[in-house]
């Protein structure tokens, strides 16, 4: 029954109901003016921001009115509206069942950088830091048998801990295991796969894996020297990006959301409804925060205040010491790519920027529960 159906069932007078109505839109011409101070202090923070993260902070305060305003319409329709952005309701960690992060970091989206603050972390904030070890073949799709056994490695660590690997979402429930604080990092999937493209192409990566596995074959220079403008606009195979097309090995990471969606078959084709489904599933149930290369200074807010234990004073490390000293993985063989091959590349990453999106959202709105509680420590 919504409100306006109510107020005639119990036959609110009507001097009544024109003061509900002057309350309405009294809540909503303060939440106005008070996000236009909110958008202000974002501005003043601009610079301490990336060129990125300027953009999406900007991007984020002309719209934050509009959703706080929705959110004011909304309630007198839908009490569960202002709850469902209360801190609380909006942070899995509450789920876990054991004081250990398990960050299974996706390439190429700043996991690395994110992977140097926890370990900073650990020292100032005293807890355990653990990292898979470099691999000859990176195996992120695990059989069953290996998942339990992942799931008990990490559950043996003494808490507080964080474990870090390259590997796909994995249920430690389903293997009996205690469930235990998963986080994770996204980027703009187009982005992504061309700093992956270039990422596999430079001089260091291969004198790094000369020197970890000798035997190891240097590739064809031709491939080397491939051009990713040329590679899409020639219609090269390993830039032709097809719906359903299953494709595993080191010239393809192309499906950012199959480490979300998890080790199933059908986690692998690449930009499918079922695969975005399961991956949006899988971030809504169980991930405490999946934050955003784009959105970076959000994403320390956020990790700072919803899993305080481990991410207090991030943003105080990153940007004092890491983003200020450190150019961790940056590629200066990457040179640019025209929007016009962006764009062409974009018509077929339709569900992977769905994915990536709903990542970002939700992003947001964590950062606005927060706002709307007065609980954001900055």
């Amino acid at each position: 029954m919504d409100l306006l159906s109510r107020y005639r069932r119990f036959s609110i007078p009507k001097r009544t109901s024109e003061l509900i109505a002057l309350v309405a839109v009294s809540t909503t011409l303060f939440l106005f003016i008070h996000t236009r101070a909110l958008h202000s202090r974002l501005k003043e923070m601009q610079f301490k921001l990336q060129p990125e993260d300027i953009a999406s902070s900007n991007e984020f305060g002309s719209t934050l009115v509009k959703e706080l305003q929705d959110i004011t319409v909304t309630s007198l329709t839908d009490a569960n509206a202002i709850s469902n952005l209360d801190p609380v309701f909006t942070n899995n960690t509450r789920k876990a069942k054991q004081d250990i992060i398990f960050f299974n970091r996706v390439p190429k989206v700043g996991s690395q950088t994110l992977m140097e603050l926890v370990r900073r972390l650990s020292i100032k904030n005293n807890f355990g830091f653990h990292q898979d070890h470099v691999q000859r073949v990176e195996t992120i799709r695990l059989s069953p048998e290996d998942q339990a056994a992942l799931s008990s490695l990490v559950s043996s660590y003494e808490p507080p801990g964080v474990y870090i690997k390259h590997v796909c979402f994995t249920n430690f429930s389903q293997f009996g295991q205690p469930h235990p604080i998963y986080i994770n990092l996204v980027r703009d999937p187009v982005e992504r796969v061309i700093s992956w493209y270039y990422y596999v192409r430079a001089p260091w990566y291969y004198v790094e894996r000369k020197l970890a596995f000798p035997d190891i074959p240097l590739p064809d220079p031709k491939w080397l020297k491939k051009d990713f403008e040329y590679c899409v606009l020639s219609g090269d195979r390993e830039c032709t990006y097809l719906t359903g097309e299953v494709h595993e090995g080191i010239g393809d990471h192309r499906r950012q959301s199959m480490f979300f969606c998890g080790h199933r078959s059908e986690c692998l084709p690449f930009n499918t409804k079922g695969a975005l489904e399961k991956a949006k599933r899988v971030v809504e149930q169980h991930y405490a925060v999946v934050g955003v290369l784009e959105d970076l200074n959000k994403t320390l807010i956020v990790l700072e205040n919803y899993i305080p234990k481990f991410f207090t004073g991030a943003s105080s490390i990153y940007w004092n010491e890491i983003s200020r000293f450190n150019h961790i993985n940056k590629n200066g063989f990457k040179p640019s790519v025209s929007e016009d091959v962006k764009k062409k590349v974009r018509s077929n990453f339709t569900r992977e920027i769905e994915f990536y999106q709903f990542c970002k959202q939700r992003l947001h709105k964590q950062y606005l529960a927060l706002k709307t509680s007065n609980e954001i420590r900055i």
